[in-house]
């Protein structure tokens, strides 16, 4: 008796014992995925813990248009490049053409299917016999001093030598007491221009409460707060379907549980006053005949349910559920409004209406992506913070893992409605470098996705790794996930065979082993630009004084015209709006001044009785923001390119945007060039 009981005992206790592995990884996105590969194909044994039943995150949840298009691809390698090669011999051996080759590094898009996308991701994690278990959803974790010795899941425990987070939420971070952050920062706080509030996108002239004086549906605020300050909103997300018109293809929409026509007052309200409406969704084409829907960045309303996402990464899984169906729900609504409702102009109705879900897409879910777009989540306080300074003016670093690329862009966290006027809050248009279709090129340092020392010495963070939300509004993009997320699976391997806390980890050894992972780590020489258009100058700018900004230098937005049919101008010609007087037109130049002083603001443009009379300009230099209203019909001086418009006071150190809309404009607004000259 007593032998069986002690047999019985044995038995108990291996049916409870933990799992072991040299490294776990908790979070099947992009980054998890490519972490486990990465650290297995350096001969360490991993299991792969995933909160859901979804394998890959939103690169086969439906972002199927590879936002690598941005980067300098040159620099883009790695499980990134590989994963999309095979996604590219895939259709390739099935006889299917495909608009890019992979191993031509340029600027065209590279897109696919979730099924595939899917289907390439469980290959190459099979090859490398990581172990993938599902529907794990994490409970607890215990520590062992400033090392994590084991997590519980809703349904195991797990042991290893070093963990990875690779989820989008920085869940298993939070939970073993990591530090960390959410929302965006102050703009002293990391001295970063584009922190704090942001209205790159022009007020809608029209009223954003109902009559009862309280703000209609999907507006978040009557208040955005204090512009250099930060609060806790985070980037709104969406989901990114996958969508047909293909009738042989296509499953209609599902209708929403419950549908209020009132919901969507502000929207009819928009469409009322807009003279050019565009759709609200972004549509990008995908092989098969299929798009990949999208929230767009630029664009007043869209996809995304602005403010729902708050909360998201602090919530239960009961609470995601609750989240996640709310924003399913708002989908379907729009979608019904924008088929459905009068106030939606025909044409968008027409277009919204042939849409359809892929009947071969996400059966398991009725063919709706079961993953949301998670932007942005908690981001780790750790022992670097990468920030917009890192990105834009020190780019270089010494235990580099990654070279990023992607612009900084945020799509919005706030919709602010008063009586007067509606905007969104929060929106980062893309900051490229001038000239190029890509982002500015910096090193993201191995110290930011590791934890203080102090606080956790066998984790490592690459996808909620540490930076701001400014950082993060760049390092976002799933390419940029999948390389950080190899960096830490070699780096983990590393610190688990040699027994290593990984904030100790020779950044020598690691840089040995990402290169011959096949990564990219020096910052790119870029080759020289392309010269200026010759023969249709009109004016040089190189050949007058002081800091001249010509049209070609601005960050636009909205539908800009070009045309050289009045002169002077500079350079080759001049933009102007169409006479819309919408305020979809947004023109923004930065420059920093060599000198502390104040300069005279000058305006290169035609003068005609046609030109608008109240042109908006706001010049913002560090904290201080001027207005000016420019009256584009009065001459220029005699013989003189350019108009004094204002005296403004400058600082040497910060950076100054000058952005110039056509809100409620009543002639043409011409872009032409700006001027400032230092005051004697």
């Amino acid at each position: 008796m007593t032998r069986f009981f002690a047999c019985f005992l044995l038995l108990a206790f291996s049916c409870h014992a933990a799992t072991q592995a040299d490294v776990i990884v908790y979070g099947a996105t992009p980054g998890g995925f490519c972490a486990a590969i990465a650290a297995a194909r350096e001969g360490a044994s991993v299991v792969l813990l995933e909160p859901t039943a979804h394998v890959g995150g939103v690169n086969t949840g439906g972002l199927c248009f590879s936002d690598s298009n941005q980067t300098v691809r040159s620099t883009v390698m790695g499980l990134f490049d590989e994963w999309h090669a095979r996604v590219e011999k895939d259709y390739q051996q099935r006889g299917v053409a495909l608009p890019y080759q992979v191993s031509v590094k340029d600027h065209t898009h590279w897109t696919y299917e979730p099924h595939v996308a899917a289907k390439i991701t469980q290959e190459m994690l099979d090859e490398a016999k990581v172990k993938v278990l599902t529907r794990q959803v994490l409970k607890s974790v215990t520590k062992d001093g400033t090392r994590i010795a084991k997590l519980v899941t809703s349904d195991g425990e797990f042991e290893a030598k070093v963990f990875i987070d690779g989820t989008y939420e920085g869940d298993l971070m939070a939970a073993a007491g990591v530090s960390w952050t959410i929302g965006r920062e102050g703009r002293k706080e990391f001295g970063e221009s584009l922190a704090g509030k942001q209205y790159p996108k022009p007020k809608m002239r029209i009223s954003g409460l109902g009559d009862d004086g309280k703000p209609l549906p999907l507006i978040t605020t009557t208040d955005a707060g204090p512009e250099d300050a930060g609060d806790k909103n985070v980037m709104v997300y969406s989901f990114r379907l996958c969508v047909t018109k293909d009738a042989a293809n296509r499953v209609p929409f599902p209708k929403p549980a419950k549908y209020d026509p009132a919901r969507f007052e502000v929207v009819r309200r928009y469409f009322a006053k807009e003279k050019r409406p565009v759709l609200p969704w972004d549509l990008y084409p995908l092989p098969g005949n299929k798009f990949d829907a999208n929230n767009g960045i630029g664009k007043q309303f869209s996809m995304g349910l602005v403010g729902a996402c708050n909360g998201w990464s602090e919530a239960d899984e009961a609470g995601r559920a609750v989240i996640w169906e709310a924003h399913k729900q708002y989908t379907l609504e729009f979608y019904h409004f924008l088929t459905t409702d009068a106030a939606v102009p025909e044409k968008i109705r027409k277009e919204m209406s042939e849409l359809g879900l892929c009947r071969d897409e996400f059966a398991d879910y009725e063919h709706w992506s079961p993953q949301l777009y998670v932007r942005e989540g908690r981001r780790m306080i750790g022992e670097y913070i990468v920030s917009q300074n890192d990105i834009m003016k020190e780019p270089k670093k010494d235990d580099a893992i990654v070279v990023s690329s992607f612009p900084i862009d945020s799509h919005d966290c706030q919709r602010v409605g008063t009586g007067e006027f509606v905007v969104d809050e929060g929106t980062i248009m893309p900051v490229r470098v001038p000239g190029r279709k890509h982002g500015y090129a910096y090193h993201i340092p191995y110290r930011a996705i590791t934890p203080k020392a102090a606080e956790c010495a066998n984790l490592l963070v690459p996808v909620a790794l540490s930076c701001t939300h400014v950082g993060m509004s760049s390092i976002r993009v799933e390419p940029t996930w999948m390389i950080l997320g190899q960096s830490a699976g070699i780096a983990a391997a590393l610190s688990a065979k040699q027994q290593l806390d990984v904030q100790k980890l020779p950044y020598p050894a690691l840089r040995a082993r990402l290169l011959a992972q096949k990564q990219v780590l020096d910052l790119p020489v870029l080759s020289e630009l392309p010269p200026e258009p010759k023969g249709a100058m009109s004016i040089d700018p190189k050949s007058l004084p002081g800091i001249v900004l010509d049209d070609a230098q601005a960050e636009l937005k909205g539908p800009w015209s070009r045309s050289s049919n009045f002169k002077p101008h500079l350079g080759t010609g001049y933009l102007h709006d169409d006479k819309r007087g919408d305020g979809e037109c947004a023109a923004i130049f930065r420059l920093q001044v060599p000198q502390s002083g104040r300069y005279d603001l000058r305006m290169a443009y035609s003068a005609h009785e046609t030109r608008a009379t109240k042109v908006q300009l706001t010049i913002q230099n560090g904290e201080k923001a001027i207005e000016l209203l420019v009256d584009q019909t009065q001459p220029l001086p005699a013989g003189e390119a350019f108009r004094s418009i204002g005296k403004v006071e400058l600082q040497k150190g910060l950076e100054t945007t000058i952005a110039i809309r056509n809100a409620d404009t009543d002639g043409f607004v011409i872009l032409d060039a700006l001027q400032l000259l230092p005051e004697p």
